[in-house]
């Protein structure tokens, strides 16, 4: 059930998105030989200047495949164990029983049981996730600051554990991939940036993609616009940001023709070898930061729609900027989607986040670009 990529449904939907209240977005679609490229929209609110497609973008939690296929290189050639405890490599870390039970795998796959730092980095958060009781503030008071990450993922280690190492459903924390950042580095001698660059970014060829160490974005871009649920309004412009908050968990700048040349690769083992992959594939449920259950592997998760095959990829979001590739399991179709505006959802009176029109746009978008 393939259908041949359609360039009229394919600006339609991206046009319905725009209507719907993302100022812009941007996206590649490829069927075999075939490549789509397509924007909607505009890249800043103020001067209306246009999206284009070729546009860097911060892709958010994508950039945790990249960080577990950094640590899986260094699995297959035994500087790792996938299913050693991550207390034999960083024992000041996650120290005594929990170092001893936490593996790298529970890691990867979010079985941990560590809990999210964020709430206690960014105060105005520390209610999440009761939303309603939340605010924005501590986003603007951090725009410029420079976090280390052993201070985050002691205040994730030292923070209530959300479950039992290796309990399912697992609960979605970036605390476990700073963790595979400290181990990445602990292991090779380098940072986990360098390396992930030199061994991930540059052997898929990515030449618009790394891994930033400032707070700006070089080259084509969009602003991003964050509206905290509402609380933001109009919604605020978050494209300068020190990313040091989520590091090798978030903090990836790629575009979407980068994006799909990645997922492909690594779906055709280029990047990790196919035994390597095939434990990338095998899921377990998580519990996503929407408090939604999804299958999730070793930083992959897949989308599966009956009779149409599976899609494996990541989706990501940071202030302002959201972005979802998905690649057909045989490699032949590919996503990315990416959109400079997050949270358009305002709260109910229960503090649920309310259904807004961009929902279905954009699942409609998702739909069209991998099925057609």
């Amino acid at each position: 059930m393939r259908n041949p990529l359609d360039p009229a449904k394919l600006n339609a939907a991206m046009e319905n998105v725009h209507r719907a209240g993302v100022p812009g977005l941007f996206a590649e679609v490829r069927d075999g030989d075939q490549v789509w490229r397509g924007a909607a929209g505009v890249a800043d609110v103020a001067t209306r200047r246009p999206v284009t497609a070729d546009m860097r973008h911060r892709v958010g939690s994508i950039t945790k495949t990249f960080t577990a296929a950094a640590v899986l290189q260094q699995v297959e050639s035994g500087q790792i164990g996938l299913d050693a405890p991550i207390g034999r490599y960083l024992p000041g870390l996650v120290p005594g029983d929990r170092g001893d039970a936490i593996t790298v795998r529970m890691l990867i796959n979010h079985t941990s049981g560590l809990a999210e730092y964020l709430p206690y980095a960014y105060p105005s958060l520390k209610a999440f996730p009761a939303l309603a009781d939340t605010g924005p503030q501590s986003l603007e008071d951090n725009r410029l600051t420079r976090f280390h990450p052993t201070e985050l993922i002691e205040m994730g280690v030292t923070a209530p554990a959300v479950g039992a190492p290796g309990g399912t459903p697992g609960v979605y924390s970036n605390t476990n991939y700073l963790l595979l950042g400290e181990l990445l580095a602990q292991v090779t001698g380098t940072t986990a940036e360098r390396y992930i660059t030199r061994n991930v970014i540059e052997r898929a060829g990515l030449r618009d993609t790394e891994l930033p160490a400032e707070p700006y974005v070089h080259g084509p871009h969009s602003q991003i616009y964050e509206a905290w649920f509402g609380m933001i309004d109009p919604p605020r412009d978050y494209s300068v940001y020190d990313m040091s908050w989520v590091g090798p968990a978030a903090s990836l700048i790629s575009t979407v023709t980068d994006l799909n040349l990645f997922f492909g690769m690594l779906l055709a083992g280029e990047i990790i070898s196919p035994s390597s992959l095939a434990q990338m594939q095998r899921t377990v449920p998580v519990v996503s930061q929407e408090g939604k259950t999804i299958e999730y592997g070793l930083g992959l998760h897949p989308t599966e729609t009956p009779g149409q095959g599976t899609f494996w990829g990541h989706g990501g979001t940071v202030w302002g900027a959201g972005t979802l590739a998905m690649t057909s399991a045989d490699g032949r179709r590919q996503m990315s989607v990416a959109v400079n505006l997050q949270r358009w959802n305002r709260l109910d009176s229960s503090g649920k986040p309310q259904p807004h029109p961009i929902d279905d746009a954009l699942a409609a978008l998702h739909r069209v670009a991998m099925y057609g």
